[in-house]
């Protein structure tokens, strides 16, 4: 099983200039101006795929060939020619771009019907690896080969099937052709073939299959007893959703709580650290305030003595000049320097000691001041970090306060899920035994009918969370819960089937969609042509009053940035043809063609302005 891709496509005529464009084996983004053969080009692909019916515009007047290049499996380029209304499709071993006036390879009918030999869809099924898949075709049971146009279907989606209120999986409302459409899905999502058989059992196998259905009714029974609620799937779906939804605002509010209060406690740990070092500096900065005192009052006690040396000095004569008062010797008796030396000495000494002694007293002073100010700045301090600790405190008790039953409620909200889970277990255990009934009972099992073929629980859960995660990359709003609903055939998000839904979002729920069975089929090698077209995803619409059956949502920019970037990871190849401009940074990825209509550049498709349909 492999993917084809699209090469290009190309309008020749004899005289006319070639109309060309050429795709990414990733992204190609064809947008601009409206009327400039941007539709055109995904009905003309369409139409070479097994299309019958010819897209037709003024200025395809003249061009006598279609060419659409393909590249198989394999790797090799071929070339599809076919003719404007013509049931004839040549096929060329090579990649041609211009006129063709050589001889085809091969030639095959563009339609496929049971008695067809020699068809487009026999040809390139066969090179993908799917020509023996068979799709249920009736109630009966009775099926048909798969066909191109099938798959093609799927993948390549213009801009008027788009928006219509049809439901992407069907050709038509006509109910005969319910059946196929519903097995056309089952083959792709499970990949399993509907066997080629008509007829029934014997009654040998009747009897051992009624046996079987007997053990499977029990052990269907035994499960339904354990269930502990009436809900549907559906219902259980819908609960978990709200209360989901509720465990997501608790968890939201709890941890806005759980950060104020882990918030306190930093801050309260920060405010005793800081309270332990202003303490230690508050008792060093004393210690030495106390020092400083002592050495104060000694420097005080000092010059105290000093002055009274001097006094004394000067009442006994010590430092006067005239009779020494060491020996009683007259100064004209006296040696020189005798008397008068020892004086001089006695008061300089206590001079140059007063002086040393007010000059250290001087220097010790301001210390004291600047860490009587900083005890006192630290006092200030320390009384304010109480202040804040205190508050913590307070804090970190509410907190608590308020935690303690949100923490309860969670609790229950959890337990209230696992319960909905286990149920939505035993439904899944229950649909899958009633697969299995259903096969041997030969027809459909549960309170209500259910197509002939359809898919099976767990499959479909997990395409729906493929669609799911789709539309939240997109971003796209109003679209809660989106699933595929194979009893209804139809998309359903936020509850309410696509149908019901306004234009812009029957657009982005279609092409999410097309874009979500691509990227599930190819990640899980089910059947897939590895491509699709997309003609207007996420048109932006909103007319309520002409559309009164549902109203509509604005798809912004800010939807349409994100599905472009989005499908930059698309696993296959994708071709986007829209109106509006793609952002910078997925022109500058992605192949890109501008028509500008009238304006510089290339005008169209065509090289000249055309009709967009």
């Amino acid at each position: 099983m492999g993917d084809l891709s699209l090469i290009h496509l190309t309008y020749a005529g004899s005289g006319k200039p070639t109309a060309s464009v050429e795709f990414d084996p990733a992204l190609t983004v064809i947008y601009g101006a409206s009327d400039t053969g941007k539709s055109f080009i995904a009905e003309s692909i369409e139409y070479m795929l097994g299309g019958t019916r010819a897209p037709e515009v003024p200025e395809a007047d003249g061009y006598s060939q279609i060419l659409l290049g393909l590249r198989l499996p394999d790797g090799s380029a071929l070339t599809l020619l076919r003719a404007p209304h013509s049931n004839t499709i040549q096929i060329h071993q090579q990649d041609l771009r211009d006129l063709v006036t050589g001889f085809a390879d091969t030639q095959v009918t563009a339609t496929h019907t049971a008695r067809s030999k020699n068809s487009l869809s026999l040809f390139l099924l066969g090179e993908l690896g799917l020509a023996d898949l068979r799709i249920r075709k009736n109630e009966a049971g009775a099926s048909r080969g798969l066909a191109l146009t099938d798959l093609v279907h799927l993948s390549v989606v213009p801009e008027t099937r788009m928006v219509d209120p049809l439901s992407p999986v069907l050709h038509s409302a006509a109910a005969s052709g319910k059946t196929a459409a519903a097995s056309v899905i089952r083959l792709m999502l499970t990949g399993e073939s509907d066997p080629d058989v008509d007829t029934g059992l014997n009654a040998g196998q009747r009897r051992v299959n009624k046996g079987k259905i007997t053990l499977l009714d029990q052990i269907i029974l035994d499960l339904q007893s354990k269930l502990t609620t009436n809900e549907s799937i559906r219902e259980l779906r819908d609960r978990q959703a709200r209360l989901q939804a509720s465990i997501d605002e608790h968890s939201t509010t709890l941890r806005v709580i759980t950060d104020r209060y882990l918030g306190a406690v930093t801050a309260r740990m920060r405010a005793a650290e800081e309270r332990s070092t202003i303490e230690s500096r508050l008792s060093e900065v004393g210690d030495l305030v106390s020092r400083f005192r002592l050495l104060e009052e000694q420097y005080r006690s000092d010059l105290a003595r000093l002055e009274m040396v001097t006094e004394a000095g000067s009442l006994l004569g010590y430092f006067r000049v005239g009779t020494c008062v060491f020996c009683g010797a007259e100064p004209e008796h006296q040696n020189p320097g005798h008397g008068e030396y020892e004086t001089t000495q006695l008061h300089l000494a206590v001079q140059n000691e007063t002086a040393k002694t007010s000059a250290l007293l001087a220097d010790l002073l301001p210390t004291i001041e600047d860490l009587r100010a900083q005890f006192d700045a630290l006092s200030a301090r320390r009384a304010s970090v109480l202040q804040d600790t205190a508050r913590r405190d307070e804090e970190i008790a509410a907190t608590e306060e308020l935690m303690a039953p949100m923490r309860e409620r969670m609790e229950e909200h959890l337990q209230a899920r696992s319960a909905i889970e286990r149920s939505l277990d035993l439904h899944e255990r229950i649909d899958e035994l009633e697969e299995r009934r259903s096969r041997l009972d030969g027809e459909s099992v549960g309170p209500a009918q259910r197509p002939a073929a359809y898919v099976p629980n767990r499959i479909l859960s997990a395409f729906d969370e493929t669609l799911r995660r789709t539309l939240e990359a997109w971003k796209v709003p109003s679209v809660e819960f989106p699933e595929y609903d194979q009893y209804g055939m139809d998309i359903r998000a936020g509850g309410r089937p696509r149908a019901s839904r306004g234009k812009g979002v029957r657009s982005v729920l279609h092409s999410a969609f097309t874009t979500a069975l691509a990227q599930f089929c190819l990640s899980n090698t089910r059947p897939h042509p590895g491509f699709i077209v997309l003609d207007s995803p996420v048109v932006t619409y909103r007319d309520p009053i002409s559309d009164p059956v549902g109203e509509d949502v604005d798809l912004t920019s800010h939807v349409v940035d994100h599905f472009y970037r989005d499908m930059l990871g698309f696993p296959g190849q994708a071709v986007i043809i829209e109106n509006g401009d793609p952002p910078a940074d997925v022109i500058s990825e992605a192949c890109v063609y501008r028509f500008t209509g009238a304006g510089p550049g290339r005008h169209g498709f065509f090289p000249m302005a055309v009709g967009d349909g």
